[in-house]
């Protein structure tokens, strides 16, 4: 009997005290299971519709107004509002109950990935093969992007004025492109006797998209020409038009489900547009909150956040100055401080889940897993937590009881072991208005890859865990 009361006091204590990690399935109802499924079932058709950052600007757009959210710009009366800034960055808000002054609840994602962009002077041919040239933007590996499906998204502004937005290679009846690789037969000393970062070049990123001539064997350039000839058929584009181009190139394909159970998603472009959409519909679906709520789609991030449409532009003061004028008050210089000083954000993007088969890269006790819900991340940086906002203690335990309070089931992660690389986000850059931040999104794995995976368990605690803190006082 004493051994037995020992081990239950001994029991009682460790649930007590320890902290016991929770697989999202574990606490899931059968009704909660449905809502899992359902909510995954949105977002994939969002990840389809939105594989550049235009095209998610327009899909955040046709939301927001099916959910009576208006253009600030042209009708500055109501509760709910949006602004979009140059077809790239959008910003939506639910005005609160307490004065702007008081602060924001404010979560930022960002709509841009990982992808290769046509270069201005794209179009040759080589070997009787019409190709084009491409620079990547963002942090990819070359070689996932050889010998796989491809599709052109994104918008040529014409001679004219005129812009055109193109999209080929994601209906069944379309062509799709791809980089062709080197057969192993003659990759040995070429390829695989060299470091990856050697072996796969930037410059041989070479998109195929032609082999039929035009004319005879004795026109110029005729495969280059025949490309030229259907662009100018189809879109009514000449060479130049090339140059005023913003054309994406991106895998071909819809999002999946993984797996016989269909638990999990993959797909391109899930950081971090699995985010966004968690941050869509969790500020579309709320009430009249007491502070007010902003959920902000920023471009640029991959590659720095710079630019006039990335976090490190003026944007965010802008839409603010708005929501003054819209509660009847000009935006002085101090409200405005005083409005983002005050706020609390969440630097909504992914962490990365902890590899089944590279785990010596991770720090297994501070790794984000699959299907362990939603992560916040109190840095991220690079070996010394260079380039990072570092979240305060303070911040941590209001974020902390704000998930517990409202059934969010959430884990902690870092980007790896210390010293084995890193990586940032947009909070350093929210951080200098004062405000508080911390990084919170879902766990991925094969993350910047063309098919990124998320557990349906972890994308929908995200949103939880977002619509709680849009909702919080």
């Amino acid at each position: 009997m004493e051994k037995t009361s020992g081990r239950q006091k001994v029991e009682t204590l460790r649930k007590k005290v320890v902290r016991e990690s929770r697989l999202v399935w574990d606490v899931l109802t059968s009704k909660d299971k449905r809502q899992v499924f359902s909510f995954s079932d949105r977002y994939k058709r969002f990840l389809d519709a939105a594989k550049t950052e235009r095209e998610a600007v327009r899909h955040i757009v046709d939301y927001a107004r099916s959910h009576r959210f208006v253009d600030i710009g042209k009708n500055p009366k109501g509760q709910r509002f949006y602004k979009v800034n140059k077809r790239k960055s959008v910003a939506l808000a639910v005005l609160g109950s307490e004065p702007l002054e008081s602060g924001l609840n404010l979560i930022v994602s960002h709509i841009d990935a990982p992808r290769l962009d046509l270069k201005q002077n794209p179009l040759y041919e080589e070997v009787d093969l019409a190709f084009l040239k491409t620079h990547y933007y963002g942090g990819i590996k070359k070689y996932q992007w050889l010998a796989r499906p491809l599709a052109i998204h994104g918008t040529v502004v014409r001679r004219d004025g005129r812009s055109i937005d193109i999209q080929i290679g994601e209906d069944p009846a379309d062509p799709v492109f791809t980089i062709s690789d080197l057969l192993p037969h003659l990759a040995h000393k070429i390829q695989a006797d060299k470091k990856v970062s050697e072996a796969f070049q930037g410059e041989k990123l070479n998109v195929l998209v032609g082999s039929l001539p035009v004319g005879n064997h004795e026109t110029k350039e005729r495969f280059k020409l025949a490309v030229l000839d259907h662009l100018h058929s189809a879109y009514g584009l000449i060479e130049e038009d090339l140059v005023s181009a913003e054309l994406e190139i991106v895998p071909a394909g819809n999002a999946r489900d993984i797996g016989w159970d269909c638990g999990l998603i993959g797909a391109y472009g899930q950081d971090d547009r699995v985010c966004a959409y968690a941050s869509l519909e969790a500020v579309a679906d709320i009430g009249k909150p007491k502070r007010t709520a902003v959920a902000l789609f920023m471009d640029k991030e991959e590659i720095g956040s710079d630019g006039s449409t990335g976090a490190k532009s003026r944007f965010l003061e802008d839409f603010v100055a708005d929501l003054f004028e819209a509660t009847g008050r000009v935006a002085d210089n101090r409200s405005l401080r005083a409005a983002l000083m005050h706020s609390k954000a969440l630097s909504a993007d992914v962490n990365c889940a902890l590899d089944p088969d590279y785990q010596e890269v991770h720090e297994k006790r501070n790794a984000a897993k699959i299907g362990y819900g939603v992560c916040i991340t109190k840095f991220t940086g690079s070996r010394g937590k260079y380039g990072s906002s570092d979240a305060n203690a303070e911040y941590l335990g209001l974020v902390r009881r704000l998930l517990n309070d409202n059934g969010v089931v959430w884990q902690t992660g870092e980007l790896g072991k210390v010293d084995e690389g890193g990586g940032g986000t947009i909070a350093k850059f929210l951080a200098v208005y004062g405000m508080e931040v911390l990084d919170c999104g879902t766990p991925i794995l094969s993350m910047h890859s063309p098919f990124e995976i998320a557990s349906k368990a972890d994308v929908y605690m995200t949103y939880k865990a977002y619509r709680a803190f849009f909702q919080s006082p």
